[in-house]
Parts: C-alpha cells; structure tokens; sequence
C-alpha cells in the first residue's frame, strides 16, 4: 500500500510504504481478547504472586531437605534463598517478552523443586 503525503519541502510529494499484513499474534482467532494491555499486565501481575509464592515455597521446601546441615540452618537458609527468589519472579514475570513465558519460567523451576522435594522425602 502507498500512501502519498503532500509535504511542504521543495518535493510536493513523499511516498510512504505502509505494512499491512496481518499480525502473527492471534487475535482474530480469539477476537481480540487476548488483544487487551490489561490482560498481559494482570496475567504477569499474578504470575509474580501467585508463581513467585509458590517457587518461593517450593525453593525453602527443597533446601530445607537437600541441605546437609543441621535442620534449623537447612531451614533458614531456605528461607533466606526463597525471599530472594520471590524478588527475581517478580522481576522476572515483567521482563519477558510474554506473559506466557513468565509464567513458564515461574512454574518451572517451582515444579522442579517441588518433585526434588517429592523425591528427597522427609529428613529424620
């Protein structure tokens, strides 16, 4: 497509090229729902909170177990790691490109802590 633009210079006219083709995004798909800023914003907004409670919860579980030191320092020292975790989902949840890999680079390593969890098992 071109669009002529009458310009003041000494050349009266200036072609501009226009891209028209479609998006690869897929909102006529889905109407344009998933088309909403305000979707992406509340989707990374939970997936910091929602995602970044549960890495954090599953991190402290995972080295409350792994750690091979006396069980109040496994237990504090997961805690402590887990805090800073939160803080990276969160950064993390808004510096993807998408709101779908926030989610997965949340959910992740999150479920990968709770099955080290799952297979280390209780500690006596």
């Amino acid at each position: 497509m071109i669009i002529t633009i009458i310009h003041a210079s000494f050349d009266p006219t200036v072609q501009v090229f226009v891209d028209i083709t479609p998006d690869a995004s897929g909102s006529s798909r889905f109407g344009g729902f998933f088309a909403r800023p305000w979707l992406g914003v509340l989707s990374r907004s939970l997936a910091a909170i929602l995602g970044g409670y549960a890495l954090a919860a599953s991190s402290a579980m995972f080295l409350a177990v792994a750690l091979p030191v006396a069980r109040a320092q496994a237990v504090l020292t997961g805690m402590l790691v887990a805090i800073v975790l939160c803080a990276c989902a969160a950064l993390w949840a808004f510096a993807t490109r998408t709101a779908l890999r926030a989610w997965i680079g949340i959910a992740a390593p999150a479920l990968l802590f709770w099955l080290g969890t799952l297979a280390l098992g209780p500690r006596a």
